[in-house]
């Protein structure tokens, strides 16, 4: 994991044979190591013989012994050839100790420290051409280091939900390739990996068969049984390498065969917690533990049942922790298995505090930058999460997750990434790392690329430097940057057959490059989730009212540098006020400048390219990809503030002066669009309704450029005629008719205190004296349902129906984080949030009620049929059903709170 230097030695026509010895029985993991130790000698002319022995050879000459500091041959070794042992490093750690007569041995902590140092040697011998006299002592800094691949794809199967794929060779076909298989367990040893995370929503029902419910597998014979070899062949493959398997899951989901056996939903966030439920998860995982010892679990909490809670910890510490308790005890074993808590929409300390006295093998996980790559500076109530969860008595993961800024351009800044994991270690105080793939996690293993050919490129084979980075970083981050240059440039150059002034031009546009997304995010961004697409661009909309779309606050709070969002921005240009921090107008001017300077050093890299050349023209493309991207948000940005400035002066000149650079964006996408069309297949891999921004991705659309190009140009051409709109007669006379929504014919089957009017003196409970103040007029001739405040906090709403057309339910979320109020849908916490068309605001400030915050309107979408709807603990308005084809229109209303701010323009583009 040294920085090498490269030196092309041509062997000589006869090198001395070489000698590995291991010991007698030696494992898995020294064979492993020897093995890869012997083909690289073998590469470059030395024979080589491996042997196991237990004691060395007579007259020893040209000998690698290979093992544990305590095997008995690495001591009798230590003795015989009168050396010293170096300091004995850390976990996984090695030792490389020259003796005479071209003796080297290779002294490992543990069996993975051994295979390390086979490992270092080896990228030695084939780095210089040769096996030389080497001392050196190592060891990883992370205790663990590993990828994730999504055992997920990117649209939903049919007839099931969110994250529910069984393992099939018709879904997974890569599942069953062993070659692949064993590709990519090599290129995580040669990372020096030591961990594997399988990520799915409920594996048990494809991978263990219970006697108490047989009828929950979700396979056929045939196919459980090719499951059962690949999961073994899998494990054991990886533990030669060092490499630890994680499987994760999400609560609570269960099998589809179960749901209908039992006449429930496969996964239901807002349902409590059954006996049936309970007892079936922890025979599952029972069962698991019992066929699988050696894989570890992750446990997400959050998403599949209810966040932040009581349920969480009972869960956690009278479920998952038992049933592995359970299969330790049929296997007769207490050496207990590592268990990862991801705190990913949960209390993850509270649930580690319950847990630890009843399990002491524990890890806990969190999101480095949400679902994207924002900032090497992490601050705020975020990083103060991540210190308290690394300050307790479990080690603390950092997890690279989902990357939706990034997808689907090539990402290899090295400088960014290093100082990533220094954060990792200095801010948050992690000692993990979880990685996830670069881009099109949901397609796995294939990138978004479009090949004339019509193959598909392998992520392993194009994002190689993603991979590379982060886990040289997780092995040692503090390694000076003179140094890492060189290195990286000497990657480079050897991939493509360069000199190292081009490798080392490469790495410029990487890192030029690499610093375009995570500042656009960071400054724009509506969300650190995966339900925008940044790379799709933004709707003016989106930017000049980011608070209509569910604006996560986090992502400019937490993961950003101090600054200030767009509209932040605008209020103190319009009063006058000092500005703070990284601002809109400097991140525009900033990403221009990195665009620029990554096109001109590809260029200047791409005559000296010799090797892999259609590679390079397709990182070549992407920097001039990640340049249109950046000068498109830079106009864009730009007119965003002057119509902001409209907002306050209401002078039609600003508008006037936005118009250019909404016309210079335009011209800025479609010049991507022309880059994009014929290299990729699309932006984003998850290509679901959890999509939002820039537009709702619901089966497959609006995955492309090609599909934003029009949106974009009909934005221009609205805001042009609504400023010869506004020349012609008074602002005012812009504003739409309101239009009251009229009430769908729905018959309530669930017991309610009644319905009533939705209007002002109105009582919005059954059990307090608590009346509406002010509605929307849109409300003007609905029927509102009334529901008990208390039963809605303490057991949550649950709303049973039936209707014989297309239907909209329309609830009301009380405007303030509080266990007293219904959380609003979030689809960073929630997958479901979007199931029904809920994610974003409809009305924001919508009605008032007295002494309770200020009411946004989600309106919830229902096909003909019986329904029941379960929401969470807190109080909610629940205020009238309409027809699905009635246009509940978006706006801001202004009531029941004062700073709310009723004069919002969005309609200059819609």
């Amino acid at each position: 994991m040294l920085a090498l230097p490269t030196v092309a030695a041509t062997p000589p026509a006869k090198r001395p044979s070489q000698t590995i010895v291991l010991p007698k029985g030696a494992h898995a993991r020294l064979r492993y190591g020897a093995e890869r130790l012997a083909n690289a000698l073998r590469g470059v002319g030395y024979p080589v013989q491996v042997q196991e022995q237990e004691k060395l050879p007579k007259k020893p000459k040209n000998l690698l012994v290979v093992g544990r500091a305590t095997d008995p041959l690495l001591q009798q070794a230590t003795t015989a050839y009168r050396v010293s042992a170096a300091k004995a490093p850390g976990k996984e750690g090695f030792s490389i100790i020259p003796a005479k007569n071209n003796i080297l041995l290779i002294s490992g902590t543990d069996n993975s420290g051994a295979l390390y140092g086979c490992l270092e040697l080896a990228d030695r011998v084939k780095a210089q051409g040769q096996l030389e006299e080497l001392a050196l002592t190592d060891q990883p800094e992370m205790v663990l280091r590993g990828a994730c691949i999504g055992v997920q794809k990117p649209t939903y199967l049919p007839g099931r939900g969110v994250y529910e794929y069984p393992y099939t060779p018709e879904t997974f076909p890569w599942l069953y390739d062993k070659q692949l298989w064993v590709r990519y367990l090599d290129m995580l040893a040669d990372s020096r990996m030591n961990s594997l995370y399988l990520w799915n929503g409920h594996p048990f029902a494809s991978l263990v068969r219970l006697k108490e419910y047989p009828y929950a597998v979700e396979v056929d014979e045939a196919t459980f049984k090719k499951n059962e070899e690949m999961y073994r062949f899998l494990t054991e493959e990886a533990d030669k390498r060092g490499i630890w398997v994680i499987q994760m899951f999400y609560n609570i989901i269960v099998s589809k065969p179960f749901a209908e056996h039992h006449n429930i939903k496969t996964q239901d966030r807002n349902r409590p917690i059954t006996p049936l439920l309970a007892d079936y998860t922890r025979k599952s995982i029972a069962a698991f533990v019992e066929k699988y010892p050696n894989v570890g679990l992750m446990v997400a909490l959050g998403e599949a049942m209810e966040g932040v809670g009581q349920d969480d910890v009972d869960w956690f510490t009278k479920t998952i922790i038992p049933g592995v308790q359970d299969g330790l005890k049929a296997l007769g074993t207490t050496e207990q298995p590592p268990i990862v808590l991801r705190a990913h929409d949960t209390d993850a300390p509270r649930v580690i505090n319950a847990a630890l006295p009843l399990y002491k093998n524990l890890y806990t996980e969190a999101k480095f930058n949400g679902e994207a790559l924002t900032t090497y500076t992490p601050r705020g109530t975020w990083a103060d999460l991540h210190r308290q969860l690394s300050s307790m008595n479990s080690v603390h993961i950092q997890n690279v997750h989902i990357l939706a800024n990034l997808e689907p351009f090539r990402y290899g800044s090295a400088d960014f990434i290093q100082k990533s994991v220094q954060a990792m270690h200095n801010i948050y105080g992690a000692n993990g790392l979880h990685l996830y793939p670069q881009a099109s996690y949901w397609d796995w293993p294939y990138t978004a690329d479009k090949l004339a050919d019509g193959n598909r490129l392998l992520q392993i084979d194009r994002d190689w430097i993603w991979y590379k980075a982060w886990s040289r970083y997780a092995w040692k981050a503090n390694r000076p940057r003179p140094d890492e240059v060189t290195y990286w440039g000497n990657e480079l150059s050897q991939k493509y057959g360069c000199d190292a002034t081009a490798g080392q031009q490469i790495l410029e546009a990487y890192e030029q490059a690499g610093e375009i997304e995570p500042k656009l995010l960071r400054r724009y961004g509506i969300t650190d989730g995966n339900r925008q697409t940044l790379t799709l661009g933004m709707l003016m909309t989106q930017l000049i009212n980011p608070k209509r779309y569910g604006l996560f606050t986090l992502l400019y709070e937490s993961e950003a540098p101090e600054g200030e969002m767009i509209i932040e921005y605008a209020e103190k240009e319009a009063k006058g006020e000092k500005h703070i921090g990284e601002t809109p107008p400097q991140i525009a001017a900033e990403v221009i400048a990195h665009g620029k300077a990554a096109v001109a050093a590809i260029d200047k890299a791409a005559p000296a390219v010799t090797k892999d050349k259609e590679e390079f023209a397709r990182l070549k493309n992407d920097m001039y990809c990640q340049d249109a991207l950046a000068n498109f948000y830079a106009d864009k940005v730009q007119a965003a503030l002057r119509v902001l400035r409209y907002k306050y002066s209401r002078n039609v000149a600003d508008l006037e002066q936005a118009v250019p650079y909404l016309q210079r964006s335009v011209q800025h996408w479609q010049k991507l669009t022309d880059l994009t069309l014929p290299t990729y297949r699309y932006a984003n891999s998850m290509q679901t309704m959890q999509r939002k921004i820039p537009m709702r991705g619901v089966d497959a659309t609006y995955i492309t450029w090609v599909e934003m190009l029009p949106v974009y140009q009909k934005e221009l051409a609205n805001l042009q005629h609504s400023i010869d709109s506004l020349k012609q007669v008074k602002p005012e006379a812009a504003a739409k008719k309101v239009v009251a929504l009229a009430n769908a014919p729905v018959k309530l089957l669930s017991k309610t205190g009644g319905t009533y009017r939705v209007g002002e003196g109105q009582s919005a409970f059954t059990d307090t004296t608590a009346q509406i103040t002010a509605a929307a007029l849109d409300f003007a001739k609905l029927s509102g349902i009334r529901m008990s405040k208390a039963q809605q906090v303490r057991q949550g709403t649950e709303l049973r129906f039936s209707t014989t057309r297309p239907v909209q339910l329309l609830v009301g979320y009380f405007n303030k984080k509080s266990p007293r109020y219904l959380p609003a849908p979030q689809l960073e916490t929630d997958a479901s949030a979007n199931d029904y068309g809920q994610a974003d605001i409809k009305i924001a400030n919508a009605v008032a009620v007295a002494g309770m915050p200020s009411v946004n309107v989600h309106t919830y979408s229902f096909k003909p049929g019986t329904h029941t709807l379960n929401l969470g603990k807190g109080a909610c308005l629940l205020l009238g059903f309409v027809d699905a084809n009635q246009q509940v229109r978006t706006y801001n209303a202004g009531l029941g709170d004062a700073t709310a701010q009723a004069d919002e323009i969005d309609w200059l583009f819609e």
